[in-house]
């Protein structure tokens, strides 16, 4: 089934065009990544399927019908944090069941599952303005939980937490995901999106330029080969001058280890290898290893996901 349908999607800002012509279908089931450098339209696009923005152009189905008609089935976990500082997270879930409908027994119900599930019950009675970030995050999430949606939505939900609430988060996808939960996840990080996500869509200046598992992404770039080394002393390579060996299209240097992204048709080893020794830099280890979805995301945005 057909959870969300995208149809030719455009949204205008004055003369900006923030999504030009989107069209993405995202099945039941799934726990589906949406990517993209900053400004390439991912919260407009979810804001537009959430019904928070109205579209120029373009269709929107949920469930199979108009995206208006099937709004309760749907939880959405902001990028900010939406709660209220002075209500404890008890009454700020409870804030947004009412929002949702729920009344009584069914509302109470919701809310002692959405602090159980998001490990809040202990807090339940503690005001928000206490809480770390952390726990703000995970309180925004079960906020957007406490209606039992079929569908959540998820902007950036890991943002500038600790990784103890990360890990939780993480495993509270996988966790929804395995109730029969569809899942749309975005993130900066791609690791989040190796861990979790099935399918996968690459957005760009308002249009999705890629889309399918990761091995059908790493597939199109199959042109690409990745060399990894460990040195003692990487400080001494330089970027640029690696860039300049032939077949060379990406350096990434950290404290001790060096990759380099080059064409798999140059024959080009020799050459970096040549240069590492004339620096006098000592290699503890070294190997090809396979594309990653960041190689394949540089590759067609030109621009890291975390720029």
């Amino acid at each position: 089934m057909k959870v969300i349908e995208i149809d030719n999607l455009v949204k205008k800002f004055g003369d900006h065009t923030a999504v030009n012509g989107l069209s993405l279908t995202i099945e039941q089931g799934e726990v589906f990544g949406l990517l993209g450098p900053n400004g390439a339209g991912k919260s407009t696009t979810i804001n537009l399927v959430c019904g928070l923005l109205h579209a120029t152009s373009g269709d929107v189905k949920l469930f199979g019908k108009p995206a208006d008609a099937e709004k309760s089935k749907l939880g959405f976990v902001p990028q900010n944090i939406a709660l209220y500082d002075n209500f404890t997270a008890y009454e700020n879930v409870k804030f947004f069941g009412e929002l949702y409908g729920l009344r009584g027994k069914e509302l109470e119900s919701g809310i002692d599952e959405a602090l159980e599930f998001t490990g809040l019950s202990d807090v339940r009675r503690k005001k928000a303005k206490t809480f770390s970030g952390g726990m703000l995050r995970r309180l925004n999430i079960a906020a957007a939980l406490v209606h039992n949606p079929q569908l959540i939505i998820m902007d950036e939900p890991t943002v500038g937490i600790d990784p103890q609430s990360r890990n939780h988060i993480l495993k509270s996808v996988q966790r929804l995901n395995e109730k029969g939960v569809t899942v749309v996840y975005t993130t900066h990080y791609m690791e989040e999106v190796e861990t979790l996500c099935n399918r996968i869509a690459i957005i760009d200046q308002g249009k999705v330029i890629a889309s399918g598992t990761k091995k059908e992404l790493t597939a199109l770039i199959d042109d690409k080969k990745s060399l990894h080394f460990t040195v003692d002393n990487a400080f001494e390579l330089s970027k640029e001058e690696l860039g300049q060996i032939e077949g060379v299209i990406n350096v990434e240097i950290g404290d001790n280890e060096v990759q380099v992204e080059s064409l798999k048709e140059v024959d080009n080893l020799h050459a970096i290898m040549e240069y590492v020794s004339h620096k006098q830099v000592k290699v503890r280890d070294i190997g090809f290893r396979d594309v990653t979805l960041e190689t394949v995301f540089l590759t067609l945005t030109g621009r890291k996901l975390r720029d």
